[in-house]
Formats: C-alpha cells, structure tokens, sequence
C-alpha cells in the first residue's frame, strides 16, 4: 500500500509540475508573440539578408510539442500508464536483483555449520542470509527432526509461497504492456473521427483538413506502442530473472537434503 502511495504521489508531482510549466511557456510564447508583432517585418529581412539558419529544437522540446500535438486527454493516460508500469518494474528488478543469492557458498557455510554447530547453527546461517532460497532452507532446518520426508514437504509448499512472492507485481506490469497500446489505439480511432468530422464540415478531402485529425490519430499510436515495447522489455527481464531464481531454489533445495542425510548417517 505504500508503494502504491508514493506511486500516485509521485505521478501527482509530475503531471502538475508538466502543466505548470506548459502553461508558463504557453503564457511567455504569447507575451513574446505580442512584443514580437510590431517588428515582424524588420526582423524577416533581416534573416533573410543575413541568411541565418534556423535554431535546431531540443529533443525535450520536440518530444513536449509532440505530446501537445496528440492532445493532452489522449496523452497524459498513455503517459500515466507508462510512469506507473516503469514504476513497478523497477521496483520489480531492484527486489529481484536483492533476492539473488550465491547457493554454492550459503550451502558450504551450511556443511560447515551442521558439521560444527548441528542444526540450530545451520539455521543461524540461513536466517542471517538475504533472499528465498535461504528462507527455504530455514523453513527445512525447522523440521529436520521430524525426518527427510518433512524437510521435503515443507521446502515444496514454502518454495510456492516464495515463488509467489517473486512474481507479485508482473501481472501489473503486464496490464501497462496491454493498456498502453489499447489506450493509443483509442486515440487514434478518435482522431480519424474528426478527421472524417473535419471532411464532411468543410465538404473537401484537401490534405490541410485532415491533418490535425491524422495527426492526434498517428501520435497517440506511437506513445502507446512505446509504453508497450519498453514494458515489455522490462517484463520479459523480470519474468527471466524469476525463472532463474526458482531453477535455483529447486536445485540448491535438493543438495540441502543430501547434506542433512549425509548429516544424519
């Protein structure tokens, strides 16, 4: 629930201080338009003249003309998709990347303890050790004396309940993937509608009166097909990284009963 709060409150900051500063430059565009009118004239020969290239615009700039161009009630939707979608990818990631654990040594330190310590010393290791597959073995240490066929029993069922929480998340993840396109392609459906409203007002199919409507129609599909390919990426990495782990679980899960036999003989 805190997640989703710092979330929201974060998408809250970014789209008002984005408005803040449209509206400013909005209001200093018009101001400058103003002082700029009189002397229109003087200043076009005088370009002309002296042949100066145009001031090439910023990538930011591009980008923010573009998102007014494909019409704010169109674009901040796909935009708040995409801010949400990377927001719990990476926080997807980063807990995924912490709940690595290097198996090889944690079962040495294991050996090493059982051999030294017994049990309680083993589960000394494992709980002072980050990630799931320490988690399972403290969970198979717990019940070695009740024999091997219960330290099975509970690496399986609590191996699920870990398995699980690594995969919380994804299926928010992939909504985003799915709702961003579908939100792009709503915008385009919507701005062939005008086009089409533009062409029967106007009674003419001249290039200049289907523009605009094309134009929200073909910007709105490009943001929402990024928001779905860069998604997707993350996703799929996620998705990868949680295979790996549970390879790894299943398999460090196996040589932990081979060491509590080996323990027991």
């Amino acid at each position: 629930m805190k997640k989703l709060v710092t979330i929201l409150a974060f998408i809250g900051v970014l789209a008002f201080g984005a408005s803040k500063t449209m509206a400013q430059e909005a209001t200093s565009t018009d101001t400058a338009a103003a002082q700029a009118a009189p002397a229109e004239s003087s200043v076009t020969e005088a370009a002309a003249d002296a042949g100066a290239p145009a001031e090439e615009t910023s990538f930011h700039q591009a980008l923010k003309e573009q998102f007014i161009a494909g019409g704010a009630e169109f674009m901040w939707p796909i935009l708040i998709v995409f801010i949400l979608g990377l927001a719990i990818a990476i926080e997807r990631i980063i807990t995924l990347n912490l709940a690595t654990t290097n198996t090889k040594k944690l079962l040495s330190q294991i050996e090493d303890a059982l051999a030294k310590g017994g049990v309680e010393a083993a589960k000394d290791v494992t709980k002072n050790t980050r990630g799931p597959v320490a988690s399972i073995f403290t969970q198979g240490l717990m019940r070695s004396g009740e024999g091997i066929d219960m330290v099975e029993k509970s690496i399986v069922s609590y191996g699920g309940v870990e398995m699980g929480r690594l995969e919380s998340g994804l299926i928010w993840i992939s909504l985003c993937i799915s709702l961003g396109p579908m939100l792009g392609f709503f915008g385009t459906v919507v701005g062939m509608v005008q086009a089409f409203d533009a062409i029967e007002a106007a009674g003419d199919i001249s290039p200049s009166v289907v523009a605009g409507g094309m134009k929200v129609a073909l910007i709105t599909t490009v943001g929402g097909l990024i928001v779905g390919m860069v998604l997707q990426v993350l996703y799929n990495y996620c998705v990868s990284k949680i295979d790996s782990l549970v390879n790894k679980m299943e398999d460090a899960s196996i040589s932990l009963i081979d060491i509590l036999v080996k323990h027991k003989k």
